[in-house]
């Protein structure tokens, strides 16, 4: 059985890896201004999507450059909604100039982290994007509180999961203060990426094995290894059946 399989990447956050990593992707998250970017990346990092064919996505995240996006922040519901709107506003401006489509929205780091649980943060961030929602996908995990919610308001979503990344039993990321949250040998991120394409599962880093369902499949830019895993990726995927569309 073949299958094909998204491949996205968050990138657009200072890495300056663009070049090497679109060629090699098929869609990607562009950092909107909130943990990374700004309007002169924005613009750049959309343009070279669009010259190799990568769909676009907005990426954005609790405003906190700082500490990159990754620390929860409590935020009032009118400083949040300002934020975020502003983040997608303004990303929407720049491809509405250069005539690229908006494939879809993924939230970023802790905010993405935090939209698997609490229900509340997931109305309110969904309100936000309400008047996205028609003609584009959110990227969100399996069996999550966003994923349930954004299906009961009429978004369409793509299942999403992490090749780079080790979970828990619950289907939650392991914190990246763990030294096996991430992983970096290419060889590792291509069997725990086949399995989950393949037998939709994932052995967790305690030796469980639970069911993921995912269409799109990230590594992160900002992985010291990432050019390695996504160039290797493209040339084993295919061996074991597996197309990046």
């Amino acid at each position: 059985m073949e299958y094909s399989i998204d491949i996205n990447c968050d990138i657009g956050e200072g890495m300056e890896n663009e070049e090497i990593l679109l060629p090699l992707i098929s869609s990607c998250n562009i950092a909107c201004g909130g943990h990374a970017g700004d309007l002169k990346t924005m613009r750049r990092v959309a343009l070279l999507a669009k010259q190799h064919r990568v769909l676009v996505g907005a990426h954005p995240s609790y405003p906190d450059k700082e500490r990159f996006g990754r620390v929860s922040m409590t935020m009032g519901t009118a400083e949040l909604k300002q934020s975020i709107g502003t983040q997608l506003e303004d990303f929407c401006h720049i491809l509405k100039e250069e005539g690229i489509p908006l494939n879809h929205i993924k939230p970023h780091g802790a905010l993405y982290n935090d939209l698997v649980k609490d229900l509340a943060l997931v109305k309110v961030f969904l309100e936000i994007l309400a008047p996205y929602k028609k003609g584009i996908y959110l990227y969100v995990p399996y069996n999550s509180v966003i994923a349930k919610e954004a299906l009961e308001k009429g978004f369409k979503i793509k299942y999403e999961a992490f090749a780079d990344r080790n979970y828990n039993s619950d289907l939650t990321l392991v914190p990246r203060k763990d030294p096996q949250a991430v992983i970096n040998d290419p060889k590792a991120v291509l069997r725990h990426l086949m399995a989950m394409v393949k037998d939709q599962a994932v052995t967790t880093l305690s030796g469980e094995e639970r069911t993921i369902i995912a269409e799109t499949f990230c590594i992160h830019g900002d992985s010291e290894r990432v050019s390695e895993i996504l160039t290797y990726l493209s040339v084993e995927l295919p061996k074991n059946l597996i197309y990046i569309k």
